[in-house]
């Protein structure tokens, strides 16, 4: 019979994405929950490896989208006779997701409210229960099987309506609009997006990851996990002191390049220029 987590002191569960604001929401949602006793955090897949191996947490809500080191890379990397039981939280569009459903895994399609997340806990609180941690990573494997041998995935579909080409944003009991094509750069901060658009920095509440997904992917392009710019905007990629490389902005604003998000970039301002 597998071991009740309640017995052990409760559920140790580990929260691993990229965004701080995601991370805030999940742990929000789980401190809700009386049997959920520990929460840590990861901001990166590589630290992740690190604390499942060494912490062994009884569940994993693990973005698949981050730099670097994806999702399935993790899992990958743990092994999964190591691995816990997970819950995806994927932005992915539905051709992937579809992926997910056909494996039996259960996932979070950002944004996901709060009796979608206490469903997907309860299910895996089903799985320790019942003791189907075997079927799981029979699951798992199944679902890197695919990945291996499927053709790539198509670019995510625009949202319903098209790309937006203005965003609102709230400031000082006004609603301030601000065109897309003013957008120079957008950069996370805590809790808040700074979106920069011709010398004004208004705050716009929300993650970069859901602005990511608004703006046309053949616009602007995410050069760090906390920056996404306007490619009209950039006037060449320049290498740092530290053997890594800077984004050159036409107004001279100077912006580190992620090692894992260059060759993407660089495609994507060939097909630019």
């Amino acid at each position: 019979m597998a071991e009740d987590p309640a017995t052990r002191g409760g559920w140790r569960v580990l929260v691993v994405d990229d965004e701080p604001l995601a991370r805030d929401n999940v742990k929000h949602m789980l401190a809700r929950a009386p049997d959920v006793t520990a929460v840590h955090e990861c901001e990166s897949g590589r630290a992740a490896v690190d604390v499942i191996l060494r912490e062994r947490p009884d569940l994993v809500f693990l973005d698949v989208q981050m730099p670097e080191l994806d999702g399935f890379d993790v899992l990958r990397q743990v092994g999964l006779e190591r691995m816990p039981p997970v819950i995806f939280v994927t932005a992915f569009d539905r051709y992937a997701v579809r992926a997910f459903e056909a494996n039996a895994l259960d996932y979070l399609l950002k944004p996901f409210g709060d009796a979608r997340f206490m469903a997907s806990l309860e299910r895996a609180r089903r799985q320790r229960e019942e003791g189907r941690d075997r079927a799981m990573l029979e699951r798992l494997s199944a679902l890197l099987d695919s990945r291996r041998s499927r053709a790539p995935e198509p670019a995510p579909a625009p949202p319903e309506g098209g790309y937006v080409e203005r965003i609102a944003v709230k400031t000082d009991g006004k609603v301030l609009l601000v065109p897309v094509q003013d957008l120079d750069w957008c950069e996370a901060e805590g809790n808040y997006v700074v979106l920069h658009a011709s010398g004004k920095r208004p705050m716009l509440r929300e993650t970069l990851n859901r602005v990511e997904q608004l703006l046309d992917p053949r616009r602007f392009v995410r050069v760090h996990r906390s920056i996404l710019v306007n490619v009209d905007r950039i006037r060449e990629l320049e290498p740092d002191i530290d053997k890594g490389w800077v984004v050159v902005l036409r107004d001279g604003t100077r912006l580190r390049l992620s090692p894992g998000r260059k060759a993407a970039v660089e495609a994507l301002l060939r097909q630019t220029f």
